[in-house]
């Protein structure tokens, strides 16, 4: 599809999940804390890598009902998001489970 920037161009083709992602932060099973320090970590780092993109998993609701790691983590990506650290984000399609999809900004060029 030459017309179309690469990720609208798989957007059409279907949701991008983890299978398209260039890495995975797997959080299942991680404390709030962790998974926090986690998601900080990773935001650091692309701040001076290049553009990429991440696949974040997280655990699924406890049986009958709980709290998952999806609204903090959520907020801190939208954080993020704000600041420019992302160019993209949105939840990972059903058959990748509870997470979000990552377009990380990296490094911004020079000229």
């Amino acid at each position: 599809m030459p017309h179309f920037d690469p990720f609208y161009a798989d957007k059409l083709r279907g949701p991008l999940g983890a299978a398209e992602a260039d890495a995975v932060l797997d959080l299942t099973g991680k404390a709030a804390a962790e998974a926090e320090a986690a998601i900080r970590d990773v935001l650091e780092r692309s701040r001076f890598a290049r553009r990429s993109t991440l696949a974040v998993k997280l655990s699924p609701p406890p049986e009958g009902g709980g709290e998952t790691l999806f609204q903090p983590v959520g907020r801190q990506l939208l954080d993020a998001r704000k600041r420019d650290w992302i160019e993209h984000l949105h939840t990972l399609p059903g058959r990748d489970g509870l997470g979000f999809f990552v377009v990380l900004a990296g490094r911004p060029r020079e000229g």
